[in-house]
């Protein structure tokens, strides 16, 4: 990547942060949302199974949670069509829409969900798991996501230092001219769950060029303060942080369980 991109790759979420005032919303959550209105996930095609069972529920859905990239960019569309309308029209309906940056990112998650066994939750992929297998199990998702029209690459719910490494050698791998982001998962408020250290995770996003913003994702609320004021000692990049419940996967019931802590 050229010293250009480099420049307007990191420029990408400083530009959304200054035009939003220093902070912005990360609005997601398709699989809370299905179930919902009623969607049964325990299925090892988690929130996609709803789009062979359920598309009724998914499209009742669509309009609020950007399932998919076309989706989003289509939202996109439309709120600055009524914004431009708003402008254009005095007499209208009363509606004052502001033009606000909105950036679609388009979502990787980490090879553990693929496993449908909870490892996303524990970072434990085995002794034989290796950087390579890795990077490839990822790489044509990557490279469709790429061209997918979105702004930029989400890879949420990391939970071992391996992963990180393999997404950070694969943006630079397949030059993929989007940025991204990486979002850690962490159980302790100090590593992340497979007992990887959070700071060399962090260090990891921070070396990229193509990484514009790190930050933790299904961690309990508790953790978050502490987290962030750890992130800041190793990374200039802005920090993500996703809302969650508290609630604590169960991999062999395989669905979400009230936790004793938040």
């Amino acid at each position: 990547m050229g010293p250009g991109n480099a420049e307007l790759t990191s420029s990408l979420m400083t530009d959304l942060l200054r035009k939003a005032g220093g902070l912005a919303v990360i609005d997601g959550g398709l699989a809370t949302e299905l179930e919902r209105h009623g969607a049964d996930l325990n299925d090892p095609l988690w929130s996609a199974k709803c789009l062979l069972t359920s598309p009724h529920l998914v499209r009742r859905s669509e309009a609020l949670l950007k399932k998919s990239v076309e989706i989003a960019l289509e939202a996109r569309d439309i709120y600055n069509g009524l914004c431009s309308d708003c402008v254009s029209d005095g007499a209208g309906d009363g509606r004052i829409l502001k033009h606000r940056s909105i950036l679609v990112a388009a979502s990787v998650g980490s090879y553990g969900a693929y496993l449908a066994d909870g490892s996303e939750y524990s970072g434990n992929y085995g002794d034989a798991m290796n950087l390579e297998y890795l990077k490839n199990f990822h790489r044509r998702r990557v490279q469709v996501l790429a061209d997918s029209g979105a702004d930029l690459i989400a890879f949420e719910t990391v939970p071992n230092k391996l992963e990180a490494q393999a997404y950070a050698q694969l943006l630079e791998e397949e030059n993929i001219k989007i940025p991204a982001w990486l979002s850690f998962n962490s159980k302790d408020g100090v590593n992340v769950v497979s007992g990887d250290s959070l700071l060399e995770c962090v260090a990891i996003a921070e070396a990229s060029k193509k990484v514009v913003a790190v930050g933790i994702n299904c961690t309990p609320p508790r953790f978050i303060h502490d987290l962030i004021l750890s992130m800041k000692k190793v990374t200039s990049k802005p920090i993500l942080i996703y809302p969650n419940s508290g609630e604590r996967y169960d991999a062999d019931r395989k669905e979400w369980v009230v936790s004793s802590f938040s």
